[in-house]
């Protein structure tokens, strides 16, 4: 029976990564006393969780986008994760857990800075779905709406400032 043991009732957390390998990415972490019901959990979680990654390109925009657009920045606890973005070819130049998430995002090419207590899995895991969700945090000059100019009061009065203030009679 469950209240037979002595000692704390020891607790498990479990983490699933879902992603379709094409700019989209759930991370879900949830705990619970048996395996199966905290993977199940975390599971339905990351479904609930799901975001855009933006891709980019690093020199020139030849070919389908192969890394991030520009140096992002995830935090969780005293983990740091910045995500630069790489030349085609590069690969994903990460330790094994962040390697994995971005390749669960579609990033093919990028460099990876990590700093903190990087064994603390979770916070590993969360500083690197922190950094992917905000390439889509801001604006670049490509996403910008275009405005219309439209024509100078002076320019579009031109015919009665010449006049000088004379009156014209209808």
């Amino acid at each position: 029976a469950e209240g037979d043991a002595a000692g704390p009732a020891h607790a498990l957390k479990a983490f699933n990564i879902i992603g379709d390998g094409n700019g989209h990415i759930g991370v879900g972490a949830r705990v619970g006393k048996e395996v199966s019901l905290a993977i199940r959990a975390s599971m339905v979680a990351a479904k609930l969780n799901i975001v855009p990654v933006r891709r980019g390109y690093w020199g020139n925009k030849i070919g389908e986008p192969h890394t991030i657009p520009m140096k992002v920045t995830g935090k969780c606890g005293s983990v740091a994760v910045r995500l630069v973005p790489a030349p085609r070819g590069t690969g994903i130049v990460a330790a094994p857990v962040p390697k994995k998430i971005l390749e669960f995002a579609g990033v093919e090419d990028v460099y990876t800075c990590s700093c903190g207590k990087t064994r603390t899995r979770g916070n590993f895991i969360m500083a690197t779905f922190y950094a992917l969700r905000k390439t889509y945090g801001f604006l670049t000059p490509d996403l910008w709406a275009e405005t219309e100019v439209s024509r100078d009061p002076t320019d579009e009065h031109s015919d009665f400032l010449t006049m000088g203030g004379k009156m014209i009679a209808a």
